[in-house]
């Protein structure tokens, strides 16, 4: 009898043990932790081990430290991480009809974004790639894209001949040789030494990533032109996502909305923020565009809409388009 007891006691133990370790969670990101990006992936760590106390530890890992931004769809794949935030332009092999994030000079503002993914036709995106595996939890904002060179770009023709870095995007890629450049993929990691050693004459991003990259130290200009966006989609290992217990993807789910706000507030507060820093340090000059110009710059890089309309889907452009005020 006492032995059954003593064995009754380790197996009660064992269960509780077991019961008591936490899921791992790991999100992996590739910029620094100070962006809107960054701030949200902590933010989420810390809503998440709240909500799910004891039942959930999240890993943050900024800057590529697990992954670069070439290698973290494999990781995700193959579930070395569980929660990525690729940029929207990483998603084209999976579907195509995320490419309309990267259309040029499409949206006005970070704020037409905004209205347009929380649309129908914004949302059913986020299920786009459930047949390959990929949960899309929700779109995070990091901002308005500006051009940036070692020589001013107020007209098209000034881009003709440069290489710029893009990420990997077919439509990146047809944008810039829109306007007689050369794209160049590189990985987000090697941008600085690129620029700095002229491998490339220049690049696109958005504030926060120029200054806290220190892109704006090895640049001479930088066009404040808002002709693109770079935003995110926070997405799960789909086969890891269903597996969770209701409780738990329940918990992460509000976790991961209440951070996404989070971060969309930051990234639109600090737009601003950031230009000024960067203006403030004085290292690369920032031009504006004007109004005239901006229209040269649209028309030389519109017919990329006509060129993946049928990739896209001429009522999702519109759609889109309908966005702006």
């Amino acid at each position: 009898m006492k032995l059954k007891l003593i064995l009754a006691a380790a197996l009660l133990a064992a269960g509780l043990t077991a019961q008591a370790a936490p899921i791992i969670v790991k999100y992996s990101h590739v910029v620094a932790d100070q962006t809107p990006k960054g701030q949200a992936a902590l933010k989420f760590k810390e809503l998440a081990e709240k909500k799910l106390a004891g039942k959930v530890e999240v890993q943050v890992f900024p800057n590529s430290q697990l992954f670069g931004d070439g290698k973290e769809m494999e990781a995700l794949a193959l579930g070395d991480v569980q929660i990525i935030a690729p940029s929207l332009s990483k998603f084209s092999k999976y579907t195509k009809k995320l490419q309309v994030f990267d259309l040029p000079f499409l949206f006005d503002d970070i704020q037409a974004v905004d209205r347009f993914q929380s649309s129908k036709e914004g949302q059913d995106m986020l299920s786009s790639m459930k047949g390959k595996g990929i949960v899309g939890l929700g779109y995070l904002h990091n901002g308005m894209k500006q051009l940036s060179s070692n020589k001013p770009m107020p007209t098209p023709a000034d881009a003709k001949g440069l290489k710029f870095r893009i990420q990997s995007s077919d439509v990146l890629e047809a944008q810039f040789k829109a306007v007689g450049a050369n794209p160049q993929k590189l990985a987000f990691s090697e941008v600085y030494q690129a620029l700095q050693t002229g491998v490339v004459d220049g690049q696109e991003n958005t504030w926060s990533n120029i200054y806290s990259k220190k892109f704006h130290e090895v640049q001479k200009y930088i066009m404040n032109s808002n002709h693109g966006v770079i935003d995110y989609m926070v997405v799960a290992n789909g086969k890891w996502w269903d597996s969770l217990p209701a409780d738990v993807r329940k918990g992460l789910s509000e976790a991961m909305k209440e951070s996404i706000a989070f971060g969309n507030k930051v990234a639109t507060e600090e737009d601003d923020e950031f230009k000024a820093k960067v203006i403030a340090d004085n290292k690369a000059k920032v031009l504006p565009l004007s109004k005239e110009n901006t229209m040269a710059w649209r028309a030389a890089m519109k017919p990329v809409w006509k060129q993946f309309e049928g990739e896209i889907g001429a009522d999702l452009i519109k759609a889109a388009e309908k966005a702006n005020k």
